[in-house]
């Protein structure tokens, strides 16, 4: 244990490297111009930035009009980008539904399953649970016996329009009837899990604990193929993730490899390193956000000050920015959205990666509409999650805040208290309501 310290003091001396590859300034006539515009493809001008340029404004007063049409629902995506929600609430509560307290709750990024209208989520006894819009319980079920029950299992979700596909992080994984909660099939794993789960007609797919890709048959649970990746004794609890496009599947493992793998055959297609095996630090510290699979690239960022476009055909490196996030960002049309930990609101060119605007998202409201904040807490506070609504974008945060910026001009406009200074989810968007996890209750807003 004591190496592990001596280890971890000496790396946070080293550096990372820096890819990037784009270089640009604004010139003053094209700053004047910049008042109020529609962003088009046309306008994108190249922009340099230096290290540590996240943590300042730029473009602070350029105008942003969305014009690309919204999604109505959230949906459990192969791709996983959230897009452009048709939401645009007044933030009222209109439920709540309590359950349990998950006791390990701050430490995992968890999801709630839609069905139609319905919502599925689980407690801390691993009972899952179904109800409707009225929050109404239509079913429940716990398949786990006494001992498990105590080890407070974290559940992994996916579904489609019958089945529900359940894995968790004590090696089991299980299938039930989505309409009836019965189940149907249950298996055990020798490694726990932590990954997003993706269902792929009569597939799905998973990543453990060892960083091993798992195809298994919906049908039965069989294992159909596996894909071994490097692993370290290091066991990371930020999420994995996986999309699925062009009968493939992209997914990353604990220390910041991407792959690419046939859907089929399970056959190794690409992989790219995105950490150093030099240093330590990398794979001891390392959270990569969800990956979001774009027409022509993978796009993710972590929190060693780096964000990726990679090719999707042939997995090299396409373009990469100084951007310090590890929660998912998410593309609308032309435009990437992220959110940085030191709560900088990003927007960037997707197709050349230059930067268009940076807006600070928590310094007005702070003072604003927090006085009894201290500044202490804005650097102790990261944000969790956001949806981008029609108006507005909808971010929570690890002190139990909901944010709501305004899309035009990257400026928080109010903030909600959800749970004093406690963790909450995301947001998710169902039917032009707002939903957000508790560490015991599920909140639903108009």
């Amino acid at each position: 244990m004591n190496k592990i310290f001596f280890f971890c003091f000496v790396f946070l001396f080293i550096g990372n490297c820096s890819l990037d590859k784009k270089t640009g300034l604004w010139t003053q006539e094209q700053k004047a111009e910049l008042k109020k515009i529609e962003i088009k493809e046309s306008d994108l001008i190249e922009l340099f930035l230096k290290e540590n340029a996240f943590l300042k404004e730029f473009n602070p007063k350029l105008k942003i009009k969305l014009k690309v049409k919204p999604k109505n629902n959230y949906s459990n995506n192969s791709d996983n980008n959230n897009s452009f929600v048709n939401y645009n609430g007044s933030l009222k509560k209109i439920s709540k539904y309590k359950f349990k307290k998950i006791k390990n709750f701050n430490y995992y990024e968890l999801d709630l399953i839609f069905d139609k209208e319905n919502i599925i989520f689980f407690d801390n006894k691993g009972t899952i649970f179904k109800f409707d819009k009225k929050s109404k319980l239509i079913w429940k079920k716990n398949i786990y016996n006494k001992r498990q029950k105590k080890n407070r299992p974290i559940l992994f979700f996916s579904n489609n329009e019958n089945k529900l596909v359940v894995a968790d992080n004590i090696a089991k994984y299980y299938l039930l009837d989505i309409n009836t909660g019965e189940l149907i099939w249950e298996k055990r794993h020798t490694s726990s899990f932590n990954s997003q789960i993706k269902i792929y007609q009569d597939k799905f797919f998973i990543i453990d604990l060892e960083n091993v890709l798992h195809c298994y048959s919906l049908k039965d649970g069989s294992e159909i193929w596996n894909l071994p990746t490097d692993k370290t004794f290091v066991k990371s609890q930020k999420r994995l993730s996986l999309v699925i496009t062009d009968d493939k599947v992209f997914f990353n493992n604990s220390i910041g490899d991407i792959s690419a793998v046939d859907i089929k055959t399970g056959n190794l297609l690409w992989q790219i390193p995105t950490q150093s095996d030099d240093i330590y630090e990398d794979v001891f510290f390392l959270k990569t956000s969800d990956l979001i699979a774009a027409p022509n690239s993978i796009l993710f960022s972590n929190n060693q000050n780096e964000f990726f476009s990679i090719n999707i055909q042939s997995g090299t490196l396409d373009w990469k920015l100084k951007i310090n996030s590890h929660i998912k960002s998410s593309l609308i049309g032309n435009l990437i959205f992220s959110v940085t930990m030191e709560g900088f609101l990003i927007i960037t060119d997707y197709k050349s990666g230059n930067i268009i605007r940076i807006t600070d998202i928590f310094r007005g409201f702070i003072r604003d509409y927090l006085l009894d904040f201290k500044e202490a807490v804005r650097t102790r506070m990261e944000p969790v999650g956001f949806i981008v609504g029609t108006k507005n974008i909808y971010l929570t945060t690890d002190y139990g805040l909901l944010i709501v910026i305004d899309i035009l001009t990257g400026k928080a406009q109010s903030v909600l208290k959800i749970d004093n200074r406690k963790k909450i989810s995301r947001p998710f968007a169902l039917n032009k309501n707002l939903f957000i996890i508790k560490n015991n209750a599920i909140l639903k807003l108009n």
